[in-house]
């Protein structure tokens, strides 16, 4: 079975996209949510997480995201050390949970393949692109964030220039018919690959 990266910066419609497969039957694995679900209930990271950035890390047994988004972005070394406790058991959960699908290839959906240096995790990398503005927009309108607040979060990820260059397939997520009919096409050169 293939492995394949699904990835974009923040506001991007990687999320889009990961549903467009879904609709066609591919298993897709949301990092972003699993990474969440394990923060509050694996109790070695929590311990790890406490240890890293405080115990207001958590309230009532719970992330206080609030607070750990305020204590790492903008230090790239917190998140890093923060990225370094919750990555790894990410991956083995997705490990785990991509043993028990029955399918050609399966899609892991994660922000930061090429951040982390796990390109080699993957069989083939999707990206999916859209202009800075664009993201901007989407990010606030979602997320009720300020413009200043996205680009600070645009800041922390890699180019799409550089991500383009180590990615098989690159999706312009702008029209959301171009981009279903890319999906498409990509699911079968993917479907032949893992014939």
């Amino acid at each position: 079975m293939m492995i394949v990266g699904l990835t974009g910066g923040i506001g991007s419609g990687k999320s889009t996209v990961a549903n467009m497969f879904r609709e066609l039957g591919v298993p897709v694995y949301n990092s972003d949510v699993e990474a969440k679900n394990l923060m509050n209930s694996s109790a070695n990271i929590k311990k790890e997480i406490q240890g890293l950035l405080g115990e207001q890390s958590y309230l009532d047994g719970k992330l206080n995201r609030d607070y750990v988004a305020k204590k790492v972005f903008g230090n790239k070394g917190l998140l890093k050390a923060l990225n370094g406790i919750v990555h790894p058991a990410v991956r083995e959960h997705f490990l785990g949970w991509s043993k028990g699908q029955k399918a050609q290839y399966v899609i892991q959906e994660a922000a930061i393949i090429f951040e982390n240096g796990n390109r080699e995790f993957y069989d083939k990398i999707i990206l999916v692109t859209a202009p800075i503005p664009t993201r901007i927009s989407r990010v606030m309108h979602r997320d009720g964030s300020t413009e200043a607040q996205v680009e600070q979060r645009i800041k922390n990820q890699l180019p799409d220039s550089q991500k383009e260059k180590y990615s098989d397939f690159i999706i312009a997520n702008i029209e959301l018919e171009k981009t279903r009919h890319e999906v498409m096409r990509i699911h079968q050169e993917l479907l032949k690959l893992g014939a």
